[in-house]
């Protein structure tokens, strides 16, 4: 199973069987958690857990380079999305959704296990939602932020915990055979609320966000070419 592509996977050789062994790793991974042995990814990818040890020195390596090869994935598609900012690119994206689906399911089953590594793969989702989104901002598709990293940490951590609890609600340990559907669901569910409130937003004026600002001894300063949602500047 190759995840959509890429660079690694066009060299050949080695660089083609490390990317077939961290493509069943990911996949595995979804499918069982991290508890799974070596050996078991060894014999979905056709090798040995030797040569798996040789490619990545470790579990812990190659479940690095699954959280690599997720966050690669996420970061082309997000920024995509984030520079277009066209409804064409949003539908094109939604249409083959399944395909991400053991991406998601990895991130899952990562949020499920906790520890260091799962902290590491958030903190890395920040980042590289941080740069997508000032990518966003730069193409005139997203507003600007009082404070960029703030929004970005908020928005990562209402999009990983929403999706976290929708799952664990409907069917996170779903077979991978039935979890793109499950996704789909999801999805669907959820695009049009979405998509409501980043166009349109949620209150009718900021009265709360200006009081909030007095409030605090230091507020950030607007960010440039800030507007409100009716197009006057802040």
């Amino acid at each position: 199973m190759t995840f959509l592509g890429g660079a690694s996977e066009e060299r050949g050789g080695e660089f083609a069987t490390a990317s077939r062994i961290r493509d069943a790793a990911i996949a595995r991974f979804a499918r069982d958690g991290f508890r799974v042995g070596l050996r078991t990814i060894a014999a979905d990818a056709g090798v040995t857990a030797g040569l798996i040890v040789h490619h990545f020195g470790s579990k812990d390596g190659l479940r690095r380079a699954c959280d690599e090869r997720v966050l690669e994935i996420m970061r082309r598609e997000k920024e995509k999305a984030l520079t277009d900012g066209t409804g064409t690119m949003l539908l094109a994206q939604m249409a083959q959704v399944e395909q991400f689906a053991p991406m998601v399911q990895y991130l899952l089953r990562s949020m499920q296990a906790g520890g260091e590594l799962a902290a590491q793969l958030i903190e890395h989702m920040i980042s590289d939602a941080e740069a997508y989104l000032s990518a966003g901002e730069a193409a005139g598709v997203v507003r600007p932020s009082r404070d960029r990293a703030a929004r970005t940490r908020y928005l990562a951590y209402q999009a990983t915990g929403s999706m976290l609890l929708w799952f664990t609600l409907h069917g996170a340990d779903a077979e991978p055979e039935k979890f793109p559907a499950l996704f789909r669901q999801y999805m669907g569910e959820l695009a049009l609320p979405a998509l409501e409130l980043f166009t349109e937003g949620l209150l009718v004026d900021r009265s709360m966000l200006d009081e909030y600002l007095m409030y605090v001894p230091d507020p950030p300063s607007a960010a440039p070419n800030a507007a409100d949602p009716d197009g006057t500047a802040s």
